[in-house]
């Protein structure tokens, strides 16, 4: 119930940011977070929104308008709003300048003529203004100037004092910093003819190409190429050959070039929490495989990353995928791999099989013969299947044994005479009456992941009598029978495979089998087995029960034998006939209740439960003595670990 009412809270709160932000105001909870759902809001508004929610006061630029939008899909707290804020002035051509207690937004055009922090040390975060003096040692700040301005946006500031080489540079944090080591590289003493640049990040070979056709490109019009450059594969390094002046422009484009990636170079070894490694490296080599097939059918341009050029193969024994691929490419396959590599939701499926059987039956018969004076052949006698004759038992007792076959169940009453002498006659009357009550409660449980088949069965394998065979040979006329034999499984059966769908529902493709040996049949042979299967696809909801199937049969059967006409006759009719009458009712049903555990801490809760189940009966038995072995304890499985109980502890306490 306290779940309930968390979730409910929850999505209480939600509603109320979605509902507030709208009138530029937004809804923060300590629990919750802040939401968002900005479409077309006007940015003077937005800003009201996000003073009331930091508490920061703001002066805007008469300049600063428009219109934002900005959606989460999850609540932020108040610092990633406030940098999602300031990511938002970023886009819009917008600049956030603290002084002291307040926070001056203006165009970012301006914003250098404004004071800023020194250094990017000093910087709240990657989107403030900070300025930098970078000392340039081998290389002339003027020189630099107009290699690097391209780098700085519009509303940034480079400018070199030549008095003491030095740039002064005024930008974002992060756009700062990269610059700084982009000037770091450049700035090498070289008076050669010929520089060695090594390469920590890009390949040597993909540079030489990418500023070969660079140089080419420009130089086309405009005279001969005065640069040359190779490529050292062994060392990763670029040789370029030329004047200083154009040395120095290359230096500063491979230094520009050459910087990490965000997901690393062309080679990465990537752990798997979740996924199997060699099933998901199959999946990805085919997936680029099939993009090279359709790119060279539809032409690519010269130079451009092609999927050809990734391979993947997988690292068993650490569960590993190892990627080679373009920079492009590689980005591509690691955001398949972020997808894939996650924890599936469980699934706890129980089968309830519910079979109430309620079986009546009662028979009445007679039977009798007369025997003629001393002939020993009887004049008349009766015989019904049914009901055990006077001849057989005459038969039994002239031998000294009679069998309870020929006896039958419930009462026989004998009557007779039996003379050497005269007429001989006996008669006997049957009468049964019988009721049977039969209650079976079956519940299989099992659990599978989302989308994997799982498979339960718990039974015995039964033998069936096939065939037979006797083989007669030798001159002692010897005889080798045999019987084939072949087993079958008895006993329950499910399979089961779910389909987790959007929200708490779920798709269940079911096979249910339950078999046993009919009561009638006793031994391995000739047996008859009664089977129930349901073979079925439904959808159910998280936690709910739901009706598979199910069987109810009355069937009454009636059995009466007599002789003919004198059967007819009212009253003394009975002592010539036999009547049986069985009624069964069989009421079977199926049902079944899954359950999604969505992480560990719902998949600890239900094995918990029933691990506890199972060692409450155990305890409940364990004052019972063991008969003849005296000071022998009962086996018990251990308790459960402090730390595994807890969870299941804590649930019980919220439930009450």
């Amino acid at each position: 119930m306290i779940r309930n009412q968390k979730i409910k809270s929850n999505s209480a709160l939600l509603v109320l940011a979605l509902l507030t932000v709208q009138f530029a105001s937004v809804s923060y909870a300590q629990d919750s977070g802040i939401s968002l759902n900005w479409k077309d809001a006007d940015i003077r508004i937005v800003v009201e929104a996000v003073s009331e929610a930091t508490g920061k006061n703001f002066i805007l630029d008469p300049r600063v308008t428009g219109k934002v939008n900005l959606l989460s899909s999850a609540p932020m707290s108040k610092d990633a709003f406030y940098e999602a804020f300031l990511s938002i002035l970023q886009v819009h051509g917008y600049i956030a300048v603290e002084s002291g207690d307040l926070v001056k937004i203006l165009p970012d055009a301006t914003a250098r003529q404004f004071p800023s922090q020194f250094g990017t040390a000093n910087a709240a975060g990657p989107d403030d203004m900070a300025t930098q003096v970078i000392q340039v040692k081998n290389v002339g700040a003027t020189q630099l100037v107009p290699i690097l301005r391209p780098l700085i946006p519009q509303y940034g500031h480079m400018v070199a004092h030549a008095g003491s080489n030095m740039l002064i540079i005024s930008d974002r944090a992060a756009n700062l910093a990269r610059m700084v080591s982009i000037i770091r590289r450049i700035d090498m003493a070289s008076d050669d003819d010929i520089e060695v640049v090594s390469l920590q990040n890009a390949s040597a070979t993909e540079i030489v190409r990418i500023m070969t056709a660079l140089t080419q490109t420009q130089r086309a019009d405009s005279g001969p190429v005065t640069t040359s450059l190779v490529a050292d594969a062994r060392t990763n390094s670029v040789l370029i050959g030329g004047d200083k002046t154009a040395r120095l422009r290359l230096r500063t484009l491979i230094a520009h070039l050459d910087t990490p990636l965000e997901d690393g170079g062309d080679t990465q070894v990537r752990y798997l929490r979740y996924a199997d490694a060699e099933e998901l490296a199959t999946k990805l080599q085919t997936h680029f495989s099939n993009q090279a097939i359709a790119t060279s059918a539809t032409g690519q341009a010269a130079g451009a990353a092609s999927p050809s050029s990734v391979s993947v193969w997988a690292d068993t024994q650490t569960n590993a995928i190892v990627a080679n691929a373009p920079p492009k490419l590689m980005r591509s396959l690691m955001q398949i791999v972020d997808r894939l590599d996650i924890r599936r939701a469980q699934v706890l499926v129980e089968a309830i099989i519910v079979e109430v059987i309620a079986d009546e039956n009662n028979q009445f018969g007679v039977t009798w013969a007369v025997e003629g004076s001393g002939t020993n052949a009887p004049i008349a006698v009766t015989n019904f299947p049914s009901t055990p004759g006077v001849v057989q038992l005459g038969t039994a007792a002239s031998g000294g044994a009679i069998s309870g076959d020929l006896i039958g169940s419930g009462i026989t009453v004998g009557v007779g005479r039996l003379s050497d002498s005269g007429v001989s006659f006996a008669a006997i009357l049957t009468a049964i009456e019988g009721d049977a009550n039969t209650n079976i409660i079956s519940t299989p449980s099992i659990v599978t992941t989302d989308n994997e088949e799982a498979t339960l069965n718990v039974g015995q394998e039964v033998p069936f009598v096939t065939g037979s065979f006797s083989n007669t040979g030798g001159t002692a006329g010897a005889v080798n029978p045999f019987q084939t034999i072949n087993r079958e499984q008895i006993g329950v059966k499910l399979s089961i495979t779910p389909q987790i769908n959007d929200g708490d529902s779920m798709m269940l493709t079911i096979s249910q089998e339950i078999s046993n040996i009919a009561q009638s049949s006793a031994g391995a042979v000739d047996l008859i087995t009664n089977q129930r299967t349901v073979d079925t696809t439904v959808i159910v909801d998280d936690g709910e029960i739901l009706v598979l199937g199910g069987l109810i049969e009355d069937t009454l059967l009636e059995s009466d034998q007599f002789v003919p006409v004198l059967g007819k006759i009212p009253l003394l009719g009975n002592l010539f006939r036999s009547r049986k009458t069985e009624k069964k009712k069989t009421n079977l049903m199926i049902f079944i209740r899954a359950e999604i555990m969505r992480d560990a801490a719902e998949t600890s809760f239900q094995t918990n439960a029933k691990y506890k189940m199972i060692r409450d009966v155990q305890k409940d038995r364990e004052s019972d003595s063991i008969q003849l072995m005296p000071g022998v304890a009962r086996p018990m499985i251990p308790p459960l670990p402090e730390a595994q109980a807890q969870p299941l502890e804590s649930q019980s306490d919220g439930s009450e």
